[in-house]
């Protein structure tokens, strides 16, 4: 298994850092990015060629990813996930058929994308051969932590915010984590993550504190090319917390760009937050490199309630650079809207991934996008790992039935 990475590179300075060391941020305290010796991989592979058809998911794309210990690519089965169209509600959201399409991450191991930062992150973290791994969560980055973290016999010890959805803590439990609840909110838990690597000797995997979740992430913009034919859509809506997701398909698409297998021009790159927890699209409006603290944080998209995000100038460079933007988002309107395309098209998002299509409403009104132009939503996460309306519909067995009701 052939591995083409050159480097690590500061994102902010573009210090070099050597990539057979372990790593969390730079010396400047700024993420680190993988580099790749894209020139050679120009000459000895094609676009027609360069992905490994044998592997699983996005595994396939090993030319572009970090691992290069055949033994070290942890996996749980990952799939390529599907493209789905809404129908019925796209009428309702204001789009046409056909423009507006869901790419649906809840299939992914652990039902949520965050099993491909994940699966990188503990992949490497196999090949140094770490023994423990720790993280703050919102919920479904710690159950892919903990799954594949068991996969690969690594400890793994995770940290939540004691108002996470209670059927992720129970999820991170049951697949084998250490998971402690911490009165605060995931900056909070970060803290304890971050004070721990000394004292208690784990690995800092935290969003964007290590350099190769992103990596997992990016082939979200591999797949997506791959999927539409190597045309990508106008726009994509993302559910911004961290935002590695956004960085790393804009990563990817820079470097599908410069190896000259993506021609045209590339999507808007449209972030996604809640009215309650808006540092992004704050900075975004204001004009900022940096987003300051978001204070009282509270949305019910538990994954984008993240009130600082370390990663936050990469998040406005590939929003400013694309020609997209930031928009917020009423909490009402997010579950309105999870509602409504769960009842016309059968499909069940998760709240952030509702989000983007509430977004899509925002920016078709605001005129950022119009109802011709092709926006693909990221659903991040199966909608079955959080609260839904309660049933309360009931039958009798004893009584008469009167079956005119059902008609």
């Amino acid at each position: 298994m052939q591995s083409y990475i050159l480097h690590l590179e500061c994102s902010k300075t573009g210090v070099i850092y050597p990539v057979d060391q372990i790593h969390n941020l730079s010396d400047d305290g700024m993420p680190l990015l993988v580099r790749y010796d894209l020139k050679k991989i120009k000459e000895e592979l094609s676009k027609d060629s360069w992905c490994m058809e044998s592997a699983p998911g996005f595994w396939r794309y090993q030319a572009l990813l970090p691992v290069s210990n055949a033994a070290s690519r942890i996996s749980l089965g990952e799939v390529i996930t599907p493209l789905i169209p809404l129908k019925k509600s796209s009428d309702v959201l204001g789009g046409k058929q056909g423009n507006i399409i869901v790419k649906d991450e809840g299939r992914l191991p652990t039902g949520s994308f965050k099993a491909r930062g994940l699966a990188l992150a503990v992949s490497m973290a196999h090949q140094f051969g770490l023994k423990h791994l720790a993280i703050p969560t919102n919920g479904n980055a710690g159950a892919a932590l903990a799954a594949y973290a068991r996969q690969a016999n690594i400890k793994a010890t995770v940290f939540c915010p004691d108002d996470t959805p209670k059927v992720n803590v129970q999820e991170i439990q049951l697949q084998g984590a250490d998971t402690y609840l911490v009165n605060g909110l995931i900056n909070d838990c970060g803290k304890i993550v971050l004070e721990g690597r000394e004292r208690a000797g784990w690995f800092d995997v935290s969003t964007l504190k290590e350099p190769y979740r992103i990596e997992g992430k990016k082939t979200m913009g591999f797949e997506l090319t791959e999927q539409m034919n190597w045309t990508l859509p106008d726009a994509i809506f993302y559910p911004t917390g961290g935002g590695t997701g956004l960085i790393g398909m804009w990563k990817a698409f820079a470097e599908l760009k410069e190896l000259g297998w993506l021609t045209g021009k590339l999507p808007k790159m449209i972030a996604i937050q809640s009215t309650g927890c808006a540092p992004i699209v704050n900075a975004f409006d204001q004009g900022l490199e940096h987003a300051p603290l978001w204070d009282n944080a509270q949305t019910v998209a538990s994954g984008i309630r993240v009130p600082a995000a370390i990663g936050d100038f990469l998040i406005l460079d590939a929003i400013r650079q694309s020609d997209g933007c930031a928009l917020a988002v009423e909490d009402e309107h997010i579950i309105n809207v999870r509602d409504m395309i769960s009842k016309e098209d059968g499909l069940l998002l998760c709240p952030e991934g509702a989000a983007t299509a509430a977004g899509y409403q925002i920016a078709l009104e605001k005129k950022i996008i119009n109802e011709d132009e092709k926006a693909v939503l990221f659903n991040c996460a199966s909608g079955l790992k959080y609260p839904m309306p309660d049933s309360n519909q009931t039958i009798d067995k004893n009584s008469v039935i009167e079956y005119s009701q059902f008609a």
